[in-house]
């Protein structure tokens, strides 16, 4: 099995399991970095970790889920590393937008999606990848990013708004 060779450090498993997985993997990075080229690094970063840690993936579980984990949070600790999440827009200067003409994102690629949700202020995107994505409570997002759960709930709202909002001017 792939894993077990991976646990082993042979260079040629490790190498197949990084083709696997690299173009879903740095799509995860880029979700919450925003930019191609930090999504790779990354990505990169995130495989040492993952093929370093490997031996303590019980089997219990996904694979895939397992690993992505260890992406989200390389790409947290870049996020708090940099404190990224205090340049983001205040969220009482966000505006907030409900249109229910929800058959507007059917019209647009999943390509065009990425870069909408992409050019989210970086706290709404934290917030909304945490939450839509990767399926994180409100209170886990709080816990991850120091926030409090209303915090996160707005956020979420907020980002949901922007999206709707810029999906339907990308659509005129």
């Amino acid at each position: 099995m792939l894993i077990e060779r991976c646990i082993k450090n042979d260079a040629q498993a490790q190498r197949q399991l990084y083709d696997k997985y690299a173009k879903q993997m740095v799509a995860v990075c880029f979700r919450y970095c925003g930019n191609y080229e930090t999504a790779r690094d990354l990505m990169h970063d995130a495989f040492v970790k993952l093929f370093k840690n490997i031996a303590s993936y019980t089997g219990e579980g996904v694979f895939e889920a397992w690993m992505r984990k260890i992406f989200v949070n390389t790409s947290l600790e870049y996020l708090r590393k940099n404190d990224v999440l205090k340049y983001s827009e205040d969220i009482d200067d966000a505006g907030f937008v409900y249109d229910e003409n929800a058959s507007a994102v059917e019209q647009i690629s999943e390509q065009e999606i990425l870069k909408i949700v992409a050019s989210l202020p970086y706290g709404f995107r934290t917030v909304f990848n945490l939450y839509a994505i990767e399926g994180y409570s409100h209170a886990e997002i709080a816990k991850v990013l120091n926030i409090n759960e209303v915090s996160s709930r707005s956020q979420f709202s907020r980002a949901r708004a922007i999206l709707q909002k810029k999906i339907l001017q990308y659509n005129k």
